[in-house]
């Protein structure tokens, strides 16, 4: 006989739809720029009152089977926003360590993964992380754990994205639909202390995070916990909706990106 293992053999038991992880993370909302939040963000959503951006760096430990755990770390961005009643954010960054938890999260959620280099460093209470992609290192946090804010009740928290195929003969198209889905991610952390720190964002072409800054932080905090990760479809959307946004998850240096009128630059 014979073994081909470019076909799914048979399996014990049916695979869960979400993942059991236990992470070590720095979690963090801070304002920028109105224009700037809005812009970022593809219909159906709607805006949050206010230009939150929610930011995270995990040292994620992902539990994949009894007997196998990866470990990798995750930097994640999203723009706060609202879809039909339910508060959340659009992901427009998502970098981390391992070819096939990014590719599975793209093809399976639409998640916009990138293959990073990612470091995490904890020594007693202070703790250090970077990402770095195409050798520039474009994040780092820093900072020092502070006051113990008691453990947390559990919650789940939702992240929106967009699946679809792009075309193969027409750029900017899309061949078949494309979805508005949902991350659905339960948290259970066992640990949550408040952050004195400072996140710094680097010129790079390829992941130009300083173009959202920061103005104003909202709040940062260190937890450690268990989370599970799942999601759903929630509906096909015009592909005009999401084509212009769609170089986020692409590594694109010659994009001239798009001139935004600041109401804080008028004022000055």
């Amino acid at each position: 006989m014979a073994r081909l293992r470019y076909v799914q053999g048979p399996v014990p038991a049916p695979q869960s739809s979400g993942l059991n992880n236990t992470v070590r993370t720095v979690r963090a909302v801070y304002e920028t720029d109105p224009e700037i939040a809005k812009a970022l963000l593809p219909r159906p959503l709607v805006a949050a009152a206010r230009p939150e951006i929610f930011l995270q760096f995990a040292h994620v430990a992902m539990h994949v089977t009894p007997e196998t755990t990866v470990e990798i770390g995750a930097l994640t961005l999203g723009v706060m926003c609202d879809y039909e009643g339910t508060p959340g954010g659009y992901v427009f960054h998502m970098a981390m360590e391992g070819e096939s938890v990014v590719t599975s999260g793209r093809e399976r959620f639409g998640e916009p993964k990138k293959i990073a280099e990612t470091t995490f460093e904890k020594d007693g209470d202070r703790v250090r992380a970077t990402c770095t992609r195409h050798g520039i290192t474009y994040f780092e946090v820093e900072g020092t754990l502070g006051a113990d804010k008691g453990k947390p009740e559990p919650f789940e928290e939702y992240f929106y994205c967009y699946k679809g195929l792009p075309s193969i003969t027409t750029p900017g198209e899309f061949d078949g639909d494309v979805y508005l889905t949902r991350l659905n991610w339960k948290r259970n952390y066992n640990l949550k202390r408040a952050f004195d720190g400072q996140i710094r964002f680097h010129e790079s072409a390829y992941d130009p995070l300083v173009d959202v800054p920061i103005r104003r932080m909202v709040s940062m905090d260190y937890v450690e916990g268990a989370t599970n990760t799942s999601g759903q479809l929630l509906r096909t959307v015009p592909s005009e909706y999401i084509a212009p946004f769609w170089v986020q998850r692409n590594d694109v240096p010659a994009n001239p990106g798009i001139e935004i009128a600041l109401a804080s630059a008028k004022a000055a």
